[in-house]
């Protein structure tokens, strides 16, 4: 069975017994602030087995794409030097919420694995926890094994965490028999690969509690998990995951695109690009971009591995990028967000490619210098990190190429001397999610019930304060948005009193006034929003979308939007795109932005179930997470997103909408700057232009106004740049002048030799002054001691030259100031030196030099 096929045969199973499919999730979790990746199919039901989420089926099944490369989970050293490892990976899962159990679930393992899928009876092992007698006579029951084939392991125990859901797990184990290496679990020889784990069952029993207690649940669930490389490997009866067939065909894809065969003695290299770009594929697909802290220096190291291996293949120019397209082909059937999104990764790989390709070489000459000097078979810390700062390189490419000598990398060094920076990270892996809530605002919430939103159909409200709680006063109905989805909270007064911020939490509109010790619980008070902030705001918000809209217009859609801030001020929109834009792409965002706004296009604001909004087409915010009904706002059929914020009701009362800036703010994730609405017609003011006019004249006619002023702009630097210029090139012939005047000639032997210690000429101009007297003499000898700063210069004719090099000789002057090194050409070279007092001296040695001729 081809691993397609396995994948949907296992799916198909689950179904006709009652699961309900559901589709992977994303690699990034969601509010989960524990996790940098999801790393097994369980990730996303978390919250159902904690009793925090309801869904409306109690069996489930999945296929879901996780990444193991962190924490505990770390793999990436043995990815591509074993056939068991990879960074990505695909997990099936079959999940009981409460509703069948052990017997079950051990039944359809193996049913599944025995009558559906074809594997020898005889060949499957298992392993139970020692005193989980129950699953012990399950799998004697279902199975019919013998006592010999089920293996009492201690490790057999699950848990989520020290307090919470756990319970006992049965693995069962696959015999490739006697021609592999290795001994059943619980033996001395378990690390072997003769018995392969391909499934576990893990059956949630018992809550345990924080003092220790532990209790029988009163709904117990089921989760299993079986790694699907690793059971294809078992059916295609190959013992290596980089045999099945998906990766032959990715691997197949590599030596297309690199002309190079894979080979015993190659073969890691190429089993590790193999694996890399899948993983680097699904990573960006999913929203991660390369950077130098949490998820995104996760890509980085991924990448960067590959394009050290492609280095090592001998290939210099960029390639992992062209490889991409093989992986979009062989899985974008089962995960179509690799088709959707195949420009923005491909062109997102060949931007990082070409950016690491460019100090590559110069790294690995730096590491060789290293390593040479390196004593014992321990590389310095400090090594490491200058390689990673300076040029790049990931601990774990540098401690790769060092395995291969024999060596290691003192990773604690590394780690002290990266402190600020690891410290950074650390801030940053710390993801926001509901488990960062007090438990008080649990209780407000179980208490009063969530506050009333009315801020959509009024600015104004009488209400009741609930609560006042940190200097936040919590009413039962507020016309205030709170800072939510990138759109900053309302202004405004609450009885009177100035309101500075409003947060939402857990259901609660919490809101900062100025002074909340006037305030009691049950006082009723009127809340008033600042009518002229909210509409400016409004203007940004809804241009905002309009943006999104143009952005995918002009330059693709593979445009995913990575972040906004949206206030009464302007808007920031941060989008993926691995390039910067050119004016004339600017342009076009503009004009296609403002002929929606002339257009004046009903803004519709909807609020439907999930399923009904995803229809629509609607874009959501990439790895956010959506209940069961959702807000979707439909401008004109345009642009229709998901989205919770205050909107225009027509595109029309936007007026205007003008870019400030477009820039970088990391690899692959750029930012413009924006206002619309009456900022927007207060900066065509300002340039003289008549705001009154329709926003699709009124953009030509200011953009003409800003080139021109640039333009004006641009003429006044070239000036003075001409200016400047004509003034260094004056005082330049001056200084050359100067120290030409004051060159003493003499004979070193029977060659003419000129020379000059100069005070007040730089080092630079030393080659000008030369020239001036080079055609009279056979060498010249020249030392610039301007600002205590000490440079040499010998200059030899073509006929001295080639009985003696300017390189050797102005090595011989650097020596005597105390300096080091020196270079150039036989008949021209310069080096520096240290002490100024010595420039006669160095002068002298190199007339004796020549005298010895």
């Amino acid at each position: 069975m081809k691993l397609d096929d396995i994948r949907r045969t296992f799916i198909d199973y689950f179904v006709k017994n009652g699961h309900t499919p559901v589709p992977s999730s994303s690699l990034i979790p969601d509010n989960d602030p524990t996790l940098l990746f999801t790393n097994s199919g369980m990730v996303q039901f978390k919250d159902v087995f904690t009793g925090k989420e309801t869904r409306p089926y109690k069996r489930a099944t999945s296929v879901q794409k996780s990444i193991r490369i962190n924490g505990k989970h770390d793999d990436l050293d043995n990815v591509g030097y074993d056939g068991r490892h990879h960074t990505l990976f695909e997990m099936l899962g079959n999940w009981s919420f409460g509703d069948y159990f052990k017997e079950q679930a051990i039944s359809y393992s193996w049913e599944l694995l025995t009558k559906v899928l074809g594997l020898p009876r005889d060949r499957l092992y298992f392993t139970v926890y020692p005193t989980d007698t129950e699953s012990r006579e399950l799998w004697r029951k279902i199975a019919g094994v013998s006592d010999d084939r089920i293996i009492d392991i201690e490790g057999n125990l699950w848990a989520m965490g020290p307090t919470g859901p756990n319970g006992y797990d049965t693995e069962i184990f696959y015999d490739q028999g006697d021609g592999v290496w290795g001994g059943p679990p619980g033996s001395k020889d378990e690390d072997g690969d003769r018995y392969l784990e391909i499934w576990n069952d893990v059956f949630m029993q018992f809550e345990t509690f924080e003092d220790g207690t532990t209790i029988e649940l009163g709904k117990k669930s089921v989760d299993t998990g079986m790694g699907l490389e690793r059971i294809a490997a078992v059916l295609q009866g190959v013992q290596n995951n980089f045999d099945i067939d998906l990766f032959r065909d990715i691997i197949a894809g590599v030596e297309d695109v690199l002309s190079v065969k894979k080979d015993g003695t190659n073969a890691p290299s190429f089993n590790i690009i193999a694996d890399h770009v899948r993983a680097v594929g699904f990573l960006i697909a999913d929203g991660v971009m390369p950077g130098n802290e949490g998820r995104g220096y996760v890509l980085r190291r991924i990448m960067r591995r590959a394009l050290r291996h492609i280095h090592m293949l001998g290939i210099k120019e960029p390639a992992l990028y062209r490889m991409v397209e093989n992986v979009k082909d062989k899985m974008g059937g089962a995960y179509p967000e690799l088709v959707e999104r195949y420009a923005l990764i491909r062109e997102t790989i060949r931007a990082e490619e070409e950016n690491f390709g460019a100090t590559l070489d110069a790294g690995l000459r730096i590491l060789e210098d290293e390593i040479a000097k390196a004593c014992g078979k321990i590389l310095p810390g400090s090594s490491a990190f200058r390689l990673y700062d300076t040029y790049g390189f990931p601990l774990d490419m540098t401690a790769d190429i060092l395995k291969s000598r024999g060596m290691a990398v003192d990773s604690d060094g590394f780690e002290n001397a990266m402190a600020e920076q690891k410290e950074r990270s650390k801030k940053a892996s710390n993801f926001k999610g509901e488990a960062g809530l007090d438990k008080v605002w649990y209780d407000l919430r179980d208490k009063f019930g969530e506050t009333e939103f009315v801020g959509y159909e009024s600015l104004e409200a009488d209400a009741e304060i609930k609560a006042i709680e940190r200097g936040f006063v919590v009413v039962d109905r507020t016309p205030f948005y709170a800072e939510m989805g990138g759109q900053v909270a309302d202004k405004g007064t609450l009885g009177g009193i100035e309101v500075l911020d409003v947060q939402k939490i857990n259901g609660l509109f919490a809101h900062k006034v100025q002074d909340a010790a006037k305030f009691q619980p049950g006082d009723m008070v009127h809340l008033k929003v600042d009518a002229a902030v909210r509409a400016a705001t409004v203007a940004n918000h809804s241009s905002a979308h309009l943006l999104q809209r143009a952005l995918r217009v002009v330059l693709g859609e593979h445009i995913s939007q990575k972040g906004s801030w949206i206030g009464p001020s302007g808007l920031r929109f941060d989008f993926t795109n691995p390039r910067g834009l050119g004016p004339d792409e600017i342009e076009k965002i503009e004009r296609v932005v403002n002929g929606m706004i002339s257009a004046r296009m009903p803004v519709c604001k909807k609020e439907m179930p999930l399923e009904e909004a995803k229809k629509t087409g609607a874009i959501a915010l990439f790895g956010e997470k959506y209940g069961d009904r959702v807000r979707v706002v439909d401008m004109g059929g345009q642009s229709i997103e998901f989205c919770g914020g205050t909107h225009a009701c027509n595109t029309g009362e936007i007026r205007f909408f003008k870019i400030l800036r477009e820039e970088s703010i990391a690899a692959g994730v750029r930012r413009i700057e924006a206002v619309a609405g009456d900022g927007a017609l207060a900066l065509a003011a300002g340039h003289g232009l008549d705001s009154g006019k329709d926003p699709a004249d009124l953009i030509v006619e200011l953009q003409e106004k800003i080139r021109a002023e640039k333009r004006r702009e641009e003429e006044r630097c070239a000036e003075e740049f001409e200016r400047k210029k004509r003034e260094e090139e004056a005082a330049l012939k001056r200084e050359i002048e100067s120290g030409a005047a004051r060159i003493e000639t003499s004979m070193a032997g029977a060659h003419s030799f000129a020379h000059a210690v100069l005070g007040d000429v730089e080092g630079k101009n030393l080659k000008g002054v030369a020239e001036s007297v080079r055609d009279k003499c056979d060498a010249v000898a020249l030392v610039s001691t301007k600002g205590g700063r000490v440079s040499i210069l010998v200059a030899l004719s073509p006929a001295l030259a080639a009985k003696i090099s300017a390189v050797e000789l102005v090595k011989i002057a650097a020596a005597v100031t105390g300096g080091k090194g020196g270079g150039g050409r036989p008949e021209l070279a310069q080096a520096g030196g240290a002490d100024a007092s010595k420039a006669a001296a160095a002068i002298e040695a190199v007339e004796k030099a020549i005298e010895k001729l």
